[in-house]
């Protein structure tokens, strides 16, 4: 997954790249070129890197809860 991450970063930047070319030298295409990069990060790249990072509960400890609350209320209240 990693590597399919590191991939598909690396298109962006390529993609990302030929737009601003193409923006620079005024092609008619350029503002499509670019708004397909930004297509593509949204919907392809940062959905897989979200559950990429995500996979396992790794993102439990950031969760509020009500335990963690009444955990944080009763210190102040200390």
């Amino acid at each position: 997954m990693k590597t399919l991450l590191k991939i598909l970063f690396i298109i962006f930047i390529l993609w990302m790249s030929v737009g601003i070319y193409l923006l620079k030298t005024q092609h008619p295409k350029a503002e499509i070129v670019m708004g397909l990069g930004v297509f593509y990060l949204s919907f392809l790249l940062m959905p897989i890197f979200i559950f990429h990072r995500y996979k396992g509960g790794k993102y439990k400890k950031y969760q509020l809860n009500d335990e963690k609350i009444k955990g944080w209320m009763k210190n102040k209240d200390s």
